[in-house]
């Protein structure tokens, strides 16, 4: 039987884009191991091979090709390693070409981000045909150890969790230097806290960002001397994605290739 994981989410960002969650019960090398998944395993679809039909415009062909390989994309989970979308643009100036012009054969895949500009076209003066960008594009479903361009999460990174102990008063005729820590502490010594940025009273046990006391442990713990330690097998995940696909989404697709891969080691050693 697989082991429960406690998963507890700390802060979300908008669209579900990016996301802070806490992860408890598991070893320093899974973590890293879901890090690791997160930016190489996951695949996602992104824009391969481009076609130029028409560019009038005063870029370079491989240049607006580049731009297009940066476009996110929406990726359905039912699509194989390999497999292609393809994908049209064909705008006419004066005018900005943005990533919402594409138009895929797949209604399910488009542009995570429609506002993404790829070309400003140009009415020449003087002359009577107005620059025009017309290509093709075939986006391959591939993974992040690939090419950077397939990486669904583009800022992946953990933390221990630190609690804070406070071992006495601060010395009256001490420096009264900050003590900065960044991350996410859980609140053990909430009668000798101050309230949050938002007013709430401190409790014990409460995950509390160091972002509210702007990292600085003296304003969160005044006049008292503390001790950090790490919360053993305890690690904050920090996780932005490109848009492509949820925080959620991204971080079950990595559980689940790490998952896959241990299966598939267990039938090699049995054989």
């Amino acid at each position: 039987m697989a082991p429960d994981y406690d998963v507890e989410f700390i802060d979300r960002g908008d669209r579900n884009r990016e996301a802070r969650f806490l992860v408890r019960d598991v070893s320093p090398a899974f973590a890293n191991g879901i890090r690791r998944a997160m930016i190489a395993d996951v695949p996602t679809l992104s824009i391969d091979e481009v076609r130029v039909i028409e560019n009038s415009s005063v870029m370079f062909d491989e240049q607006i090709a580049l731009r297009l390989g940066l476009v996110p994309l929406t990726t359905p989970d039912d699509y194989e390693i390999g497999e292609t979308v393809t994908l049209a643009l064909d705008v006419e100036g004066p005018g900005t070409a943005y990533s919402g012009d594409l138009v895929s054969t797949d209604d399910r895949v488009e542009p995570a981000d429609k506002n993404v500009p790829i070309i400003d076209l140009k009415d020449p003066e003087g002359s009577e045909t107005p620059q025009r960008l017309e290509v093709e594009a075939d986006a391959v479903y591939d993974v992040g150890r690939e090419h950077a361009k397939h990486q669904g999460g583009v800022a992946v990174g953990y933390r221990h969790l630190q609690t804070v102990e406070v071992v006495g008063d601060a010395d009256e005729f001490g420096d009264d230097d900050p003590h900065i820590l960044r991350g996410v502490i859980e609140e053990s010594e909430a009668s000798h806290a101050s309230a949050t940025s938002s007013g709430d009273e401190p409790r014990d046990g409460e995950l509390i960002p160091t972002e509210e006391f702007d990292h600085d442990l003296t304003q969160r713990y005044p006049g008292k001397e503390v001790e950090v330690n790490d919360v053993p097998n305890a690690f904050v995940f920090h996780v932005e994605t490109d848009g492509s696909m949820s925080v959620d989404d991204l971080v079950t697709a990595a559980v689940d290739t790490i998952h896959d891969r241990a299966d598939e080691l267990k039938d090699a050693v049995q054989l």
